[in-house]
């Protein structure tokens, strides 16, 4: 629920998708894992501006996902159902040639969303990430049972507020032109949310890591640790301290999230086709 940053100029396309924020992509065929990043509900771009810099070496590229209805995408109509904005989006990362060595990362929204463009991409024949990472977000099969969508403008800013998507230093916004703006995005993505019903699937076969925070209204930890049937491979859990958006300060969560981000990132295998068979054990802390 930031305020939109100022985009560096881009290829229509690319940009209305993939907005560029600080140095070029690297060319084609580049070796390195590009992180691809899938916003909350109501959320820009603009939250991961700075990753590809925080993240330092341990990726190629960061690409943060742009959804219709905010920044360059501001006079689109934003999806608000699950299942067409799913194959919009696998099938943009296909026609950018995406699906070759990459990680997810969605927080909240956008965890549900990476875990279903996953299962798009298989489904497609394509190849899986790398490494899931889900944040803030209770596993698919908790979806839908909520209705935040339907409620009137003002109990909706009341409701953006309680949940921490407005910082301490946004609050003028409540009552301001920019958030009566950006509520008809809100409440389109909380419909894709509370509208969503899982389908039984296997499990994705990619190492999966959660991290819940302490005072998350949204997903406790218990609704997160859930997230751990949804890959055959190793799942991790970090539990760091913070309210739902603990991803959208300076703190110590954040500072932590990028930090165990960075780690595994890094010790993924380098060449393609190079992952271990061998299982790490699933384990919690």
């Amino acid at each position: 629920m930031s305020p939109a940053e100022p985009l560096l100029a881009a290829p229509p396309r690319e940009a209305l998708w993939f907005p560029r924020f600080g140095a070029p992509p690297p060319a084609a065929g580049a070796p390195g894992t590009r992180l691809i990043c899938f916003p909350y509900a109501g959320g820009t771009a603009s939250v991961y501006r700075d990753w590809r810099e925080r993240l330092g070496g341990a990726v190629a590229d960061v690409a943060a996902l742009q959804l219709p209805g905010r920044g360059l995408r501001m006079r689109e109509e934003p999806y608000t159902s699950a299942g067409p904005l799913v194959a919009a989006v696998a099938g943009e990362l296909v026609r950018r040639g995406l699906t070759r060595d990459y990680a997810f990362f969605g927080h909240s929204m956008g965890a549900l969303l990476a875990y279903e463009v996953a299962c798009a991409l298989r489904r497609r024949g394509e190849p899986g990430p790398r490494h899931l990472f889900v944040s803030g977000s209770r596993a698919p099969h908790l979806y839908g049972d909520r209705a935040e969508h339907l409620l009137p403008d003002a109990e909706l800013r009341d409701f953006a507020a309680g949940i921490g998507a407005l910082g301490d230093g946004d609050r003028a916004l409540l009552n301001g032109a920019y958030l009566d703006r950006r509520l008809p995005v809100l409440r389109a993505d909380l419909e894709v949310c509370n509208g969503y019903r899982w389908r039984p699937r296997r499990p994705l076969d990619c190492p999966m890591t959660a991290f819940s925070a302490s005072d998350d209204p949204v997903a406790d930890a218990a609704e997160v640790e859930a997230w751990r049937a949804y890959t055959s491979s190793s799942f991790l859990r970090h539990h760091v301290q913070g309210d739902h958006f603990f991803l959208t300060g300076d703190g110590p969560a954040r500072q932590r999230l990028l930090r165990e981000l960075r780690g595994e990132l890094a010790r993924l295998p380098r060449a393609a086709g190079t992952r271990s068979e061998q299982r790490e054990p699933s384990w919690t802390y």
